[in-house]
C-alpha cells in the first residue's frame, strides 16, 4: 500500500510507552494513557510528524486522562499507520493479562458494515435485489412492502428486538437466535414503529433478518459466509463471528465500575453485532473497500449514499454506514458500536483514504467522540466538536442495546 509519506517505521513495538514491549508488562503497570507510537516518515518533515503525535497524545489526554480507556486504536494515512496503541488488561480487575494486537474486540454494531456489505456483494454477484420485498425470503413475511434496501438504511420501520421481546415477556433464561427474532415478528405481531419506507429509525431487528437472507441466498452460515467471502481474503487472522463456543476464548466486557458482563439473553443475534476484530484486521477491512478489490465503485457509491433527508442536517445513513455529510462537501463515512461495555469507532475519510479506530471493553462514552481526529486530515469541523452520539434509541440505550 503506497503512501504519499512513502513508508512508516514504527520504531518499536512499544505499545505502552518507554521502550517495554507490552507482552513484558505485569502487574498494575499502566500508562495515564495510551502513548502514540513514536513513528519516522522518511520522506515527512518533522514538523509534520509532530503535528500528527501531538493531536493525537492531546486527544487521549483530554478525553482518557481522568476517566481511563481499556482498548486499543489505530490511526492511518493511506493504509499506514500513523499511530497505534494498546493499553489494559484483559481482565480490568485481576490485571494479569495486558491487551495486545491480536485481542479480538467485539465490534458491536460497527459488525453492521460487514452485513450491509455481504448483502451488497450477494447483489453485485446477481443473486439477490435491493427491491426485493421479504417475501421473497420470508413466507407471508407480516409486514408487506418491506424490502432488503429498507433494512439495510433502516427505512422498514420494524420494531426493535432489543425492545420489544422484553415487553412480550420473553424468557430470559432462553437465549435468543436470528431465527427466533424472524419467528416473533409472525407470533408477537410488535407493531410498525411508522409506516414502511416512511423514514428512518435504527433498529437491530433489519440487521438480524438480513443475516438471515446470506445465509439463505448464499446456502451457508452467516458465519462461514463472512469467514469465506472477507476474513479469509483479506487475511483478516484474528476476526471472527461470535458463537457460543466462543465464550471462553473471546474478549469479555465490563461496565465503568469494573462489573463483568457474562453471556445473556441476546447475545447470540448476529448480523447487527457479534464480529470480533482487532484495530490491525479492520485497517485491512478499510483497505479492501478501495480500488475495485471487493466492490465496484457503483456498489460503494451505493453504500455510501444518504437515503435519509426528511429532516436538515449532517447525519444520514447509507447501507450498512452511517455518514456525516459537511456544508463544505466533505464527507464522513463510519460507525459506532454499542454492546454491554464495548464502545467502538471505525471511521473511514475516502477522500484523504485516512482511518480512524478505536475499540474498548470497559464503559467509556468518550471513545465516541473519535470524530475529533478527522480534522487532522482535512477541514471537517469537528475539532469543537465533543461528539458523544451513539446509535439507537434512548430505550436501547438504557438496556445496553447495541449501537
Amino acid at each position: 500500500m503506497k503512501n504519499r509519506f512513502v513508508q512508516l517505521l514504527i520504531v518499536s513495538a512499544v505499545l505502552y510507552g518507554c521502550g517495554q514491549n507490552p507482552a513484558t508488562l505485569t502487574g498494575n503497570i499502566v500508562p495515564a494513557h495510551p502513548p502514540v507510537i513514536t513513528a519516522s516518515l522518511n520522506f515527512a518533515d518533522k514538523e509534520t510528524v509532530t503535528r500528527y503525535e501531538s493531536a493525537i497524545n492531546s486527544f487521549f489526554d483530554r478525553n482518557f486522562g481522568s476517566r481511563g480507556f481499556n482498548g486499543s486504536f489505530l490511526v492511518a494515512k493511506d493504509g499506514e499507520i500513523l499511530a497505534e496503541g494498546y493499553r489494559g488488561f484483559r481482565d480490568p480487575v485481576q490485571k494479569n493479562s495486558v491487551l495486545g494486537e491480536h485481542d479480538a474486540f467485539h465490534l458491536a454494531s460497527v459488525s453492521k458494515t460487514f452485513t450491509g456489505m455481504a448483502i451488497l456483494k450477494l447483489w453485485e454477484d446477481g443473486k439477490l435485489g435491493l427491491d426485493d420485498d421479504l417475501s421473497l425470503y420470508f413466507d407471508k413475511f407480516p409486514y408487506p412492502g418491506t424490502t432488503i434496501k429498507m433494512l439495510l438504511n433502516h427505512r422498514s420501520g420494524l420494531p426493535n428486538y432489543t425492545n420489544y421481546l422484553d415487553v412480550y415477556k420473553w424468557d430470559r433464561k432462553k437465549f435468543v437466535t436470528n431465527l427466533d427474532v424472524l419467528a416473533s415478528l409472525y407470533k408477537m405481531r410488535p407493531s410498525l414503529q411508522f409506516p414502511t419506507g416512511k423514514r428512518f429509525s435504527y433498529c437491530n431487528t433489519n440487521y438480524a433478518l438480513l443475516a438471515l437472507i446470506v445465509e439463505k441466498v448464499s446456502g451457508i452460515s452467516y458465519h462461514d459466509y463472512m469467514q469465506q467471502t472477507f476474513f479469509t481474503p483479506l487475511q483478516m487472522n484474528d476476526t471472527y463471528v461470535f458463537q457460543q463456543e466462543d465464550l471462553d476464548r473471546s474478549l469479555p466486557s465490563y461496565e465503568w465500575n469494573n462489573r463483568k458482563y457474562g453471556l445473556e439473553f441476546m447475545d447470540l443475534v448476529y448480523g447487527d453485532k457479534n464480529i470480533y476484530s482487532t484495530v490491525r484486521d479492520m485497517l485491512k477491512w478499510d483497505q479492501a473497500l478501495y480500488n475495485g478489490q471487493l466492490f465496484k465503485d457503483s456498489t460503494l457509491a451505493a453504500a455510501f449514499t444518504g437515503y435519509s433527508y426528511e429532516k436538515a442536517g449532517k447525519r444520514n445513513y447509507g447501507l450498512g454506514w452511517r455518514l456525516s455529510e459537511i456544508e463544505n462537501g466533505k464527507k464522513i463515512v463510519y460507525h459506532n458500536g454499542w454492546w454491554h461495555g464495548n464502545n467502538t469507532v471505525f471511521i473511514r475519510l475516502p477522500e484523504e483514504k485516512a482511518t480512524i479506530i478505536l475499540l474498548g471493553n470497559k464503559y467509556n462514552r468518550n471513545i465516541y467522540r473519535a470524530k475529533q481526529l478527522c480534522d487532522l486530515f482535512g477541514d471537517y469541523k469537528q475539532s469543537n466538536n465533543l461528539f458523544q452520539e451513539t446509535d439507537g434509541d434512548p430505550v436501547t440505550i438504557a438496556a445496553g442495546g447495541s449501537q
